[in-house]
């Protein structure tokens, strides 16, 4: 009799909570343990910018110029912000009516509806918008290696100002918005096209148009610091997590994979890159492995939430002897001056890793599995699409872009201040003064 009391009790208890006003639909629509998952991926992908990818990038050129690249990459983190509060979000996943396939509406426009209580899947809309913003960010501020130590500030502001918008917000639409490339059937979990190539073919382009740094090949430009390198990259590997398992957008089993598939790639990256690099010149370097890092990291990035552990060990390994052939290839056969191997790195890695993605999502290859009906070589094919698409649209819109902000403004400083530095030209200040 107690017992039957007891769970009597305990049934109208439990009937009150989920009967009063708001707990029900809470209930129903938002997980705590998603929500939890996605701030805490938010935090680690800006974490990826700031301080992340600025002290990366800031260690790797000279001295006179380290205090501009941080310079970039806060102020393109703060712009980026705003324009996506503003506009970019409304743009990227928005409702875009009978626009939809192609770019998303307004209605969205300075986050309108986006309220305390809006969701969005099983978080809340303010988390999701604040997610794919840091997405926005790091994209824009990669391709800052493409043109280090020559670009002007007030270039690289209306530069990245005009790409996000003209460049990174259709495709993400396309790809993640509900856009053709989405409906096509493109496989792109994290970025591949919509970030790794994209800021890549920018970063290649922008080398092209700008022109190499003066004395480039002949004049030696080793990195100033290697070991601000190696903390900024270390924080780029913690903060892939978020990255890649974040975005599954949820805390389940594929955000378990993709966080243990993504450590697996930059794992393999790392190590193909050093014994390739070993093979070639005798020694391996910490430049090396920590590019191979990167390398491994942004190839697997597309494919993370569709393949397995031994998926992503094949793709990392192939990332770190790809991504440094064509780092050689680039700097020594092509004699671009790619700053920092942007389009080497992130371009072709996030070739390779959308493509490899159509291949190893096979569940007879470890993976999750294709799409239902579709075999390896027909989505190979929809993953080639995409890559094509976002390499001529990125290619062709950056050009254009480039060539509208040098008649604009200037795109590249003269040659004395070049070989004065940015630090002291643009910003008076510098990065050292012992």
């Amino acid at each position: 009799m107690s017992v039957w009391v007891n769970g009597l009790s305990s049934s109208l208890i439990v009937s009150l909570i989920l009967c009063w006003p708001g707990v029900a639909l809470a209930g129903e629509q938002v997980s705590a343990g998603d929500t939890a998952w996605l701030l805490t991926s938010t935090a680690l992908v800006l974490f990826m910018t700031i301080p992340g990818l600025a002290l990366f990038y800031g260690g790797l050129v000279r001295n006179r110029n380290v205090l501009s690249v941080l310079m970039q990459c806060f102020a393109i983190t703060c712009m980026v912000s705003i324009v996506w509060v503003l506009f970019g979000y409304s743009l990227a996943f928005g409702d875009g009516g009978g626009m939809q396939q192609i770019i998303g509406g307004l209605t969205k426009a300075f986050l309108a509806g986006v309220t305390v209580d809006s969701v969005s899947g099983s978080i809340p809309e303010s988390v999701f918008v604040m997610f794919q913003m840091t997405f926005a960010i790091i994209t824009p501020a990669l391709i800052v290696g493409g043109f280090a130590e020559r670009m002007r500030f007030s270039a690289m502001l209306l530069f990245s100002l005009l790409w996000l918008v003209l460049v990174y917000l259709p495709i993400c639409h396309w790809v993640w918005g509900g856009g053709w490339l989405a409906d096509l059937g493109l496989m792109d979990f994290a970025g591949g096209t919509v970030v790794h190539i994209n800021a890549g073919v920018a970063a290649l382009v922008a080398a092209l148009v700008m022109g190499p740094r003066r004395g480039f090949p002949s004049t030696p430009m080793p990195p100033h610091n290697m070991t601000i390198t190696v903390a900024g990259a270390a924080m780029l590997w913690v903060g892939w997590f978020g990255f890649n398992a974040g975005s599954a957008v949820a805390a389940n089993g594929s955000a378990g994979m993709a966080m243990l598939v993504t450590h697996i790639g930059a794992s393999a990256g790392s190590l193909a890159w050093m014994f390739s690099e070993w093979v070639r010149f005798g020694k391996p370097s910490v430049l090396g492995i920590v590019t191979g890092m990167v390398a491994g990291l942004g190839t697997i990035t597309p494919a993370s939430g569709f393949v397995g552990p031994m998926g992503a060990l094949c793709i990392g390994l192939v990332a770190g002897v790809a991504c440094f052939a064509a780092t050689q290839y680039v700097k020594r056969v092509l004699q671009i001056d790619d700053s920092l191997d942007v389009f080497p790195v992130h371009g072709i890695g996030g070739i390779i890793g959308t493509l490899a993605a159509g291949v190893f999502a096979a569940t007879s290859l470890g993976g999750l599995g294709l799409p239902e009906g579709v075999s390896i070589g027909g989505q190979v094919l929809t993953q080639l699409v995409g890559v094509i698409v976002t390499m001529v649209w990125c290619g062709v819109l950056s050009f254009v872009i480039l060539k509208a902000v040098d008649a604009m403004v200037t795109l590249r400083v003269n040659e004395e201040e070049e070989q004065q530095g940015l630090d002291i030209v643009l910003h008076e200040e510098r990065g050292y003064d012992i």
